[in-house]
């Protein structure tokens, strides 16, 4: 062959690698497009499946924080003796079972949110307790107590549940 024809032969190359190039750029695009439009699709379709179920599981933790609110866990739940320790206990224990049954809507929620559903689980406990340790005698007057020391204070379920609405908004 001569200089000639491979020169020919180049010009007759070039023409189709360049095109070959630009076909297979093309199809890159396209094929990543594709992906990006069935992947937004799939988002599109499991946020619709999705958002019923985390807006319930918000929706039960906002129950959760509000039947734990001193205010009407003390009212919700009578004592059942005149006895303060037992009293106590029934609270925490009606918090702890509340708790329980609501524990896995965490999966639907932040990890965030759920670390302050835990807090204020946790501050209202320790409310009740302090209120206990007082030189109260019966459980009336530890109910009494409770409520006195509520009264002065934010509830840390009203705080939760401001932190709760608020993600809430940002689902939207």
């Amino acid at each position: 062959m001569s200089g000639e024809g491979i020169l020919q032969l180049f010009g007759f190359l070039l023409p189709a690698v360049v095109t070959g190039m630009v076909a297979f750029y093309f199809f890159k695009l396209h094929t990543k497009n594709e992906e990006g439009r069935r992947r937004f699709l799939l988002h599109k379709d499991t946020q619709k499946n999705t958002l019923p179920i985390r807006l319930q599981a918000y929706e039960r933790m906002a129950l959760f924080l509000e039947r734990i609110a001193i205010a009407s866990l003390v009212v919700r739940v009578a004592p059942k003796s005149a006895d303060k320790n037992a009293y106590e206990a029934l609270l925490i224990k009606s918090i702890e079972n509340e708790f329980d049954h609501n524990l896995s809507q965490q999966i639907y929620m932040t990890d965030e949110c759920w670390n302050i559903i835990k807090a204020a689980k946790s501050a209202t406990v320790q409310m009740i307790r302090k209120a206990a340790m007082s030189q109260t005698d019966s459980a009336d007057k530890l109910r009494e107590d409770i409520l006195t020391q509520t009264m002065e204070k934010d509830s840390p379920s009203a705080t939760a549940l401001s932190f709760v609405k608020k993600e809430i908004g940002n689902l939207w």
